[in-house]
């Protein structure tokens, strides 16, 4: 595991500080559960471009599909 020194401002800090205590965790769990969302986001970002550069939307709508089984389907529909 890595050690790594963030500088923030303070009042980020102290927002990031109250948003862990009201999740019971430590700054440094929210802060590695936040970076565990923001990488998720990104290779789903990347799978997203691939199948659109693929020109297969078969691939995106079975990408939505997933999103759908994981998340539920809020729309309604």
């Amino acid at each position: 595991m890595s050690t790594v020194t963030l500088r923030i401002p303070d009042d980020k800090h102290a927002r990031l500080k109250a948003l862990a205590e009201s999740r019971h965790v430590s700054v440094n769990r929210l802060l590695d559960e936040l970076a565990t969302v923001a990488l998720a986001q990104h290779d789903l970002a990347a799978q997203f471009r691939a199948a659109a550069a693929s020109g297969d939307p078969q691939r995106g709508l079975a990408f939505l599909d997933k999103l759908d089984r994981h998340f539920g389907d809020k729309s309604g529909h």
